[in-house]
């Protein structure tokens, strides 16, 4: 049934729903009055003595909003700009296409008056046009007639060359045609200077005369170079000193594009020239380039300035450069232009403008880069070669250095490689020793730039924050917006350490790379190498308590230490008297260091290498004494128990637990060792046990070490009962276990917050898993029966008392009992019924557990709490 509500409450209602309907009635005048006041122009001046307000004005949301007569229609909207430039772009297009078919097409029906006074007409009428238009404010239509003449001059072009000079070469005539067409267009443009597409078009006419004469000319590849970089120097003089964003923009790509190619004409020439003489030219070509680019630099902006010394910095090393290393062979010419290229540093007395300096600082930079990019592939396979030797082991001392490395790169060429590290590593090592000169000399390239206050003019354009730098000279054309917030440089200190850094990296592969290019003898470069092994490691510990800036130097060092250690190891893997000597002495020295190192890191770092290395002795050993790897497995124990002991006597030290890891790692490799035979693994497991144990001794490795020893203990005797093929393992077992548990309930007596698993897991673990795996394979019905009553009483017990381990161990083993027993009459139910019933219970028991799926997760959680709670 509907409910009728009484009268007077339906009346109250209704009335609170019309109060409603005028409160958003009046929302939305509000709201259209505003809308129509946006939508006013402006109102014009009015008269002296003329009162707007006695006509009345309609309502405006707005404040301050321009009233109008009494019956004022707002005028709608003119159509938008972007539609407005759609169809004066396509109706100058069309006329553009019927411009190309009449002159392709219609060409020849006409005389050759009557040709020459129809484009003359049309072309006159186009440029005419415009200058007409602006002066009724029609700039769009303007533009689009100026491009439509710009099409019809071309064709012009096209037909005065087809028709009066058709025998000219066209080459030729285009390099006329476009430099008379660029003078015509400047003119046209600065004639009509509200137009902004002539002085673009006229820049890109600029492009091609120099290039195209030269072409026509037969020139060789120098004069071409010099024509384009002509063209780019003109380009430079636009950017700089040009009309309007459009026309400096264009003149810098343009001239961006014409320069790279005048470098890249210079650069092949110098660099395939067949003598210094060869070489002078193409450097005359590249010198000029740098010039100017360094006269763009003196007056562009500070990014362009900075890109200008650059260019200028590059191209100056690839002319100065170029001249000797003609004069080299292939493995030398690097030097030559690394020497030109540290010659650039000079600009820093040379009275720059900053931003150009730095820009060939940058370039200068850039060189040194190269060499060393140039040369370190070289270092590498110095570094990382003697990997060969790995198959081969103690295969004989080859005759010299290279041959040890088994590379085939061609040494001869890479001669320079050492001089170039070692001319790169002791300017860095100069600059690091005398780092305060340094910064005086640069001091005048690092000033920070003083951010001026936002003018009026950044003001106006709605930029508050933005700051407004002019560039280098006065009444420069051009300003550059520059940030608020200064980005963050590296320190002072931060620079000399990375500069450390660098010489000493590059100075310790250059005396790696001398000993390869040189080609000494096998035992002079594993004694150079262990040698400098010991110098870097002698660095390390010196400058480990330096400060923060200088950190750098001996981090590098303790890097180039045990990459440098990794290195000579290999190298000397060649032979068996180099092994044991480079390994030793590796041991010894890293020993040595984390002695004397005071730092905690670089301490752990060389502990556990030399930890390394005493394990790779102890390989060897057995390898000398001619036993298989199963049984060379104990000898490598050696270090980890050393290593037990040494942690024992460290402690709570840092170092103590990297060395300890270190220890436990070998130990892993002698139980890989073992595992293809079954009783010196179990003998190496038990070894094992042992070193845990000893290691459990301590109470911070108590929790860890405790279970990794009864475990190790555990897995020792199944491994022996498997190798001797026992059937009746509780003999052995039982024995252990009864002694096993009797030790664990004195101590739980002695201790109740002590845990289970410890007191009880070993014991029933020594007998219970080694009689189930046994079980899995018994025929017989007795010994599951007889695990299956001990493993309930064990559950029981566990679930009685409140046990962990007594629950957990119990619990499985019986379920897995269990399994085993029911695993025949399972497959014999299951091959008896029909193929489609499994998949079907499967499937229901899914649906089952999905919907229950919440209860059954609380019943895990609380499972889960439980056995948490017990001991």
């Amino acid at each position: 049934m509907e409910h009728v509500p009484p009268p007077a409450e339906e009346l109250a209602r209704l009335d609170r729903e019309l109060a409603e309907l005028d409160t958003r009635r009046a929302q939305l005048l509000t709201r259209r009055a505003w809308l129509l006041a946006a939508l006013r122009p402006p109102a014009p001046t009015a008269a002296p003595g003329w009162n707007p307000s006695a006509w009345g004005a309609p309502p405006s949301g707005r404040p301050g909003a321009p009233a109008q007569p009494w019956g004022y229609v707002p005028k709608q909207p003119s159509a938008p700009r972007s539609a407005q430039n759609v169809l004066l772009t396509l109706g100058g297009l069309l006329l553009a296409v019927a411009a190309v078919a009449f002159t392709l097409v219609s060409w020849g029906s006409m005389g050759i008056g009557g040709r020459s006074a129809v484009l003359a007409a049309v072309t006159l009428g186009a440029l005419i046009a415009p200058a007409v238009l602006l002066r009724r404010g029609l700039a769009a239509t303007a533009e689009a007639l100026a491009a439509l003449a710009l099409v019809l001059t071309l064709l012009d072009v096209y037909a005065v060359h087809a028709v009066a000079a058709p025998d000219t070469d066209g080459l030729g005539f285009t390099a006329v045609a476009s430099a008379v067409l660029a003078v015509v267009w400047t003119a046209y443009g600065l004639a009509l200077g509200k137009l902004r597409l002539p002085l673009p078009v006229a820049v890109v006419l600029a492009q091609w005369p120099l290039l195209f004469w030269a072409w026509a000319a037969g020139a060789p590849a120098p004069v071409v170079g010099w024509a384009l970089l002509g063209t780019a120097v003109l380009d430079g003089v636009i950017a700089l000193w040009g009309k309007g964003p459009g026309v400096r923009v264009t003149a810098c790509v343009g001239g961006s594009v014409m320069g790279f190619s005048a470098l890249m004409v210079g650069l092949a020439l110098s660099t395939t020239a067949s003598g210094p003489l060869g070489a002078v030219a193409p450097g005359a070509l590249l010198l000029a380039a740098a010039a100017a680019a360094l006269a763009g630099a003196w007056r562009a902006p500070k990014g362009f300035a900075r890109t200008g010394g650059v260019v200028a910095g590059l191209a100056a090393v690839a002319a100065v450069g170029g001249v000797p290393a003609a004069a080299l062979s292939d493995g030398w010419r690097v030097l030559a232009y690394l020497l030109c290229g540290l010659a650039l540093a000079g600009v820093v007395r040379a009275g720059l403008p900053r931003d150009a300096a730095r820009g060939v600082l940058t370039a200068s930079g850039v060189v040194v880069a190269g060499a060393l990019v140039w040369a370190l592939p070289s270092l590498a396979a110095v570094l990382l070669g003697p990997v060969t030797l790995l198959p081969d082991v103690w295969a004989g001392s080859p005759e010299g250095f290279r041959s040890a490395l088994g590379s085939t790169l061609p040494w001869s060429e890479l001669a320079a490689a050492p001089v170039v590290l070692a001319l790169v590593a002791g300017l860095l090592g100069s600059a690091y020793r005398w780092w305060p000169s340094v910064v005086r000399i640069a001091a005048p390239l690092g000033a920070r730039e003083e951010t001026p206050k936002p003018d009026a003019v950044s003001a106006s354009a709605g930029t508050p924050g933005a700051a407004w730098t002019a560039p280098p000279g006065a009444g420069a054309p051009w300003y550059t917006v520059g940030g608020a917030g200064a980005r963050r440089r590296p320190s002072p200190a931060a620079l000399r350490g990375a500069a450390g850094a660098g010489a000493l990296a590059l100075g310790w592969g250059a005396l790696l790379l001398a000993g390869v290019v040189l080609d000494v003898p096998y035992a002079v470069a594993v004694v150079g190498e262990t040698a400098l092994v010991g110098g870097l490691l002698a660095l390390a510990v010196r400058g480990s308590g330096g400060g923060r800036g200088a950190s750098a130097v001996p981090v590098t060092a303790l890097v180039g230490a045990v990459s440098g250690a990794v290195s000579v190891g290999l190298l000397s893997l060649a032979s068996e008297g180099a092994a044991y000597a480079v390994f030793g002495a590796l041991a010894v020295l890293f020993a040595g260091a984390a002695v004397r190192v005071g730092a905690e890191v670089p301490r752990a770092v060389f502990a556990v290498a030399s930890a390394v290395w005493s394990t790779v002795l102890t390989g060897f050993a057995g390898r000398s004494l001619d036993l298989d790897p199963h049984e060379a497995a104990p000898l490598v124990l050696l270090v980890p128990a050393l290593t037990v002991l040494l942690g024992a006597r460290l402690r709570r030290n840092p170092v103590a637990l990297p060395v300890e890891l270190t220890g436990a790692l070998g130990a892993l490799v002698a139980v890989g060792l073992a595992v293809s035979d079954a009783p010196f693994l179990a003998l190496v497991l038990a070894l094992c046990g042992v070193l845990a144990a000893g290691a459990a001794v301590r109470p911070e490795r108590r929790p860890v070490a405790g279970c990794l020893a009864a475990a190790l203990f555990v897995l020792a005797t199944w491994v022996r009962l498997a190798a001797s093929e026992v059937s009746f393992p509780e003999a052995y077992t039982l024995p252990v276990t009864v002694p096993a548990l009797v030790v664990g309930a004195l101590r739980r007596r002695r201790d109740p917050e002590a845990s289970s698993w410890t007191a009880y897991g070993p014991g029933l673990a020594a007998t219970l898993l080694p009689s189930l795996a046994v079980a899995w394979t018994d025929t017989d019905w007795l010994r599951p029966l007889l695990l299956g009553v001990a493993a309930l009483v064990i559950t029981l017990l566990g679930a009685r008392h409140r046990l962990q381990a007594l629950l957990v161990l119990g619990g499985v083993v019986l379920a897995l009992d269990g399994l085993h027993e029911l695993a025949p009459y399972v497959a014999q139910v299951a091959g008896a019924l029909p193929r489609w019933l499994p998949p079907a219970l499967a499937g229901l028991l899914l649906l089952v557990v999905g919907a229950t799926y919440e209860q059954r997760l609380r019943d895990a959680r609380r499972l889960k709490e439980a056995l948490g709670r017990m001991r």
